[in-house]
């Protein structure tokens, strides 16, 4: 049996651990149609806790109900992107323009640039009625899933939401998942940029219980014929503290140990994995979140790795020797970057696992 853990960004992993229900609302929402609550949907969450590990499940859910499906990363010219993925489903379904000819093709952004006859040269929302319309006929629907909305434009991102908003009004069946930073959509949310956002089903992951992981591994190596005594599931699942990403970076190691022991596994080879887990993490994780970071948001992070848990603002400038209003304006910095959290009044914490022990074990250089 081949390895099934995916510790890649927004692969599947083989069990959606922690994550039961999550879908449910949007699974109904996809059987009654323009409207419903769940068709309206954000995740938000850290990085490495699954947010685009859950807009793939969503997509295939809507696939697998026959609803047509189109991805998008909010980088620039999303909206333009999201328009002609609509035309394309849109000829797909029926014969297709005519006069229409490739013009020019882009490798690096995998897109078909396509000019049109005068008569198809349509604006957004009018080909996104037509599509609609379309697939209404069909007895499904279209659903819109964007990444990373913590980046996007704000004027596409409103056009986007206006847009969406209209084909509701309508009564089309159009469902928009997106997913992004907590604190960054929150910013979103607040400034007004899409109002009618604020109704959406806003659904903050958190890490999963370690009972959850243990078993999660217990059953997948069961599953393969491999012996994983309950005390080395334990130590694994305590190891990914709960973490989406961390738990397909221990169970990928811990499967190859497992291949190469064909005595089964003991302490050390589960060692050996958590600690091939970590290096992972850290290069792949950590250190991309902190490489916009400078000397000072550093700074600040160290000071908070001195605490075993949560820190006190006022701590963090006594020891960097911060302003209150200085300490103030990291603290929103870093929680934009999504490198920690707020955790009470006065308080915050790191928002990636393992991130306190990488500041302490990379302390800042003089």
């Amino acid at each position: 049996m081949e390895n099934p853990f995916r510790p890649t960004a927004g692969a599947t992993p083989p069990d959606l651990v922690g994550r039961g229900g999550v879908l449910d609302e949007f699974a109904y929402g996809l059987r009654i149609g323009s409207g419903a609550p769940g068709l309206l949907t954000i995740f938000t969450g850290a990085r490495g806790i699954g947010k685009t590990v859950m807009l793939g499940a969503a997509e295939d859910l809507a696939l697998n109900n026959g609803w047509a499906v189109v991805s998008e990363t909010a980088t620039g010219g999303f909206v333009g992107r999201i328009g002609e993925s609509m035309r394309r489903i849109t000829n797909d379904l029926g014969d297709g323009p005519t006069g229409r000819r490739v013009t020019a093709v882009s490798v690096a952004g995998f897109s078909v640039t396509t000019q049109l006859a005068p008569e198809e040269q349509v604006d957004w929302r009018a080909r996104g009625v037509a599509l609609l319309r379309l697939l209404a006929q069909r007895g499904t629907g279209l659903i819109i899933t964007v990444d990373e909305i913590h980046a996007a434009d704000r004027a596409e991102l409103s056009q986007l939401a206006a847009d969406v908003q209209h084909f509701i009004r309508e009564g089309l069946p159009v469902g928009l998942i997106f997913a992004g930073l907590p604190a960054a959509v929150s910013d979103l949310l607040n400034e007004g940029v899409a109002t009618f956002l604020r109704r959406a089903d806003r659904i903050d992951l958190h890490a999963a219980s370690i009972t959850e992981v243990e078993r999660s591994f217990t059953e997948t190596f069961a599953g393969a014929g491999m012996t994983l005594t309950a005390e080395l599931a334990k130590a694994a699942a305590e190891a990914t503290g709960g973490y989406p990403f961390l738990i397909q970076l221990v169970g990928y190691f811990l499967w190859q140990e497992a291949e190469s022991a064909p005595q089964g596994l003991d302490s050390a080879a589960t060692a050996r994995a958590v600690a091939a887990a970590r290096r992972r993490n850290e290069r792949v994780v950590i250190e991309a979140a902190l490489s916009t970071a400078s000397g000072r948001d550093r700074d600040f992070l160290q000071a908070m790795s001195e605490d075993p848990g949560a820190s006190s603002t006022t701590d963090i400038g006594r020891r960097t020797g911060m302003r209150p209003n200085a300490v103030g304006n990291y603290r929103t910095r870093l929680i934009d970057a999504g490198l920690i959290e707020p955790a009470g009044y006065g308080l915050v914490d790191f928002a990636i696992p393992g991130l306190r022990e990488y500041m302490t074990s990379h302390p800042a250089k003089n």
